[in-house]
């Protein structure tokens, strides 16, 4: 380490620097490079000097970066999070060529301190009346492929959201903005800021030469075996120039039978007088594997300058991921479909499916080996809202008659002298449900039982079914007994509204029962009940 310090000093000398002066905010993200992008697989030594010390960064751990908050990332210095602790003046060297080190100074400063008012501030000047477009610098920023940028946002300096286009702009739009690059490293995410102050002015715009679209370095996604279009667009002060492009360093011809040429169009600028819009369309009658390995450039020649950019071709995914998205894409409309005329219409589709398998067995599968589908158990009703007589008996009679169900009544089926409680949860035992009847007044077995049998329901996970009426309904919270409260919230209801029962009831009661275990012997509800 001793020997490499005195070996900076020695080869600081050689040569003089210019130093560059990079003004950075508190917290954001600032990358200083020793060369260009196009990484050479030199070593890179770099050193800050400060008040205080100096600190020699070369050949460190990936610990020992993180606590310093440094990523070295081939010729970079990046800096993830720029404090007081990052400020003071860096210099780097290519072990290669000791003569091209680079020297660099970093202020940090904050929205409160004088260095925002001259440092990391860019004018850009626009036109009233014409359309304007916010640039964010792109200086001191991360150029590999490892740091993804995840966008730009703009926001005015009193931290209002700001356009970063405006199609007439006013001269009211002065101002400073404050664009703010994002960038995704290593799963976190880092910011850089830059401040541009923007000065709309009511003059004649001068006028900016060049080729205008498309960008240096666009990447145009294609489909192999189909046509394609790439547009080059120009602004010229005569017209002697030229626009066309190359592939390779060699010309694309215009002849238009070829399976790649350019044409070529010359307008005239309706805003700006004495300029000409030029626009050469490089057309690919058919794209091929090669094409993709080729770089493309458009170039501008005139007398007053030459410009040029260059682009590339990608592979898209295709017309088959489109298709494979467009088939996902039916297929979850579809379920969503099923899902909601299920939700919708599931206890018609429910009583369907059990009407349709029970010729084929669905009741002996569901079978249990019980006596009965269901116990009919009355409780007494709080008001005179309860079933009657008559009502109890239509009630049994539909299930067993036109249902096929198989019901276990108390004053029909328990052999006379068995204890209540006994006989009761003989029924429970033998039955596969338990549906609770309210009846005025309190008929056998009565509801005093079910507040001795209540724990043995709930144990059991037997399936309830409580009828309720519009009355019981309206007067169940509070005024039921606390046996009979408990079991509502674990069972399901029906209301019952009257004689004759409609359709929607006994839909709803054969709903929550099980399926039959023998076949209805009826198809069509009796009017006579």
């Amino acid at each position: 380490m001793f020997l490499l310090l005195l070996f900076l000093a020695f080869i600081s000398g050689v040569c003089s620097m210019t130093t560059e002066e990079i003004y950075v905010r508190a917290g954001d993200l600032v990358m200083l490079q020793c060369g260009e992008c196009t990484y050479d697989g030199t070593v890179v030594l770099w050193k800050l000097e400060t008040g205080q010390k100096t600190q020699l960064y070369s050949n460190m751990s990936a610990s020992e970066q993180q606590r310093l908050g440094l990523v070295l990332y081939q010729d970079d210095l990046v800096i993830l999070s720029a404090s007081l602790n990052h400020q003071g003046n860096y210099t780097c060297v290519p072990l290669r060529n000791s003569r091209c080190q680079m020297a660099f100074r970093i202020t940090v400063y904050s929205e409160s301190s004088r260095e925002v008012e001259f440092g990391n501030r860019y004018n850009q000047t626009c036109y009233k009346n014409q359309t304007c477009e916010l640039n964010c610098p792109e200086e001191n920023l991360p150029c590999s492929t490892a740091w993804e940028l995840l966008g730009i946002t703009w926001h005015k300096e009193n931290g209002a959201v700001s356009d970063d286009f405006f199609p007439n702009v006013d001269v009211e739009k002065s101002g400073v903005y404050i664009c703010t690059r994002s960038f995704l490293y290593s799963g976190q995410t880092y910011n850089a800021s830059f401040t541009v102050v923007l000065d709309v002015q009511t003059g004649k715009p001068l006028t900016n030469l060049g080729i205008y679209s498309p960008k240096n370095g666009k990447v145009f996604e294609v489909e192999l075996g189909k046509t394609a279009e790439i547009t080059c667009t120009a602004l010229i002060d005569s017209s002697d120039g030229s626009l066309f492009w190359l592939r390779n360093d060699e010309f694309v011809e215009k002849n238009d039978t070829l399976r790649y040429f350019y044409n070529d169009t010359i307008s005239k600028n309706a805003s700006l007088d004495d300029v000409i819009w030029m626009s050469a369309t490089l057309v690919f009658r058919e794209v091929l594997e090669e094409d993709l390995s080729a770089e493309f450039r458009c170039k501008l020649e005139s007398a007053e300058l030459t410009h040029f950019i260059s682009v590339t071709l990608d592979k898209t995914a295709g017309s088959s991921f489109v298709i494979l998205t467009a088939c996902v894409a039916c297929i979850v409309v579809v379920m969503a479909v099923i899902v909601a005329t299920y939700v919708k219409f599931k206890i018609d589709v429910t009583l369907f499916l059990r009407g349709k398998l029970g010729s084929s067995g669905y009741q002996s599968n569901t079978s249990d080996e019980r006596s009965y589908d269901a116990f009919l158990m009355c409780y007494k009703s709080v008001t005179d809202g309860g079933l009657s007589e008559e009502d109890r008996k239509c009630l049994a009679t539909t299930l067993e008659d036109e249902f096929g169900y198989s019901i276990c009544l108390y004053d029909r089926d328990v052999s006379p002298g068995q204890a209540i409680a006994e006989a009761v949860l003989d029924c429970i035992e033998q039955s596969r449900a338990v549906v609770l009847v309210p009846s005025f007044p309190d008929p056998e077995p009565g509801s005093a039982v079910l507040s001795a049998i209540h724990t043995s329901l709930v144990e059991r996970k037997t399936r309830l079914i409580f009828i309720n009426t519009e009355q019981t309904a309206a007067s169940r919270s509070g005024s039921f007994p606390e046996a009979l409260q408990l079991l509502s919230k674990a069972g399901n209801s029906v209301t019952w509204k009257g004689r004759p029962p409609s359709t929607s009831f006994w839909k709803q009661l054969r709903y929550h029962l099980p399926a039959p275990q023998q076949t209805p012997k009826m198809q069509l509800l009796s009017q006579e009940c």
